[in-house]
């Protein structure tokens, strides 16, 4: 993963298998970079009909490479807390550090411009064409991730509110 390849199909089916059925789940599940593939989505969806289950809504946050690039390799993370700066969007008062604990921020592995130089050609070849997919079935939320944070949560928000179909 931190070289920017993908987790097996299987892997990641048998994962997500294993929450179905379990109480956190009964009124559904967020699943967030997956499926990435259409062979993913038709084995997703094959084994979300066995349990009488389906995919609801699906969110596609568009935003330009070019931006992508800034933001991912801008990040910076506190490990112990998850805690989440960015060096231009929301900088900690001193640079690399956090700002609760005084504990040194670090750039995740797969944070680096080479990495997601491979993620995004792994996206534009193998995802995106779930674009025309979920478009077809009429659950596909286009959200400008361009926006401000906020204004992006509320309309996803919004969207996963309200009933599946109705958007």
């Amino acid at each position: 993963m931190e070289r920017g390849d993908l987790v097996p199909d299987d892997l990641m089916i048998d994962m997500i298998k294993d929450q179905f059925n379990k109480p956190q789940c009964n009124k559904g599940m967020i699943l967030d970079g997956f499926p990435r593939t259409i062979p993913q989505v038709e084995k997703l969806e094959s084994e979300l009909n066995k349990v009488g289950k389906k995919i609801d809504n699906v969110v596609l946050f568009e935003i330009e490479d070019e931006l992508l690039y800034e933001r991912i390799s801008g990040r910076r993370v506190h490990l112990p807390s998850g805690r989440s700066y960015h060096v231009k969007y929301n900088p900690p008062k001193i640079e690399g550090i956090d700002d609760v604990t005084g504990e040194p921020l670090i750039q995740r592995k797969d944070d680096t411009h080479a990495t997601l130089e491979k993620r995004l050609k792994n996206y534009h070849s193998y995802t995106s064409p779930l674009i025309d997919y979920f478009t077809r079935k009429g659950n596909l939320l286009r959200l400008d991730a361009r926006q401000s944070a906020d204004k992006v949560f509320n309309q996803m928000f919004s969207f996963l509110k309200s009933p599946a179909g109705s958007h």
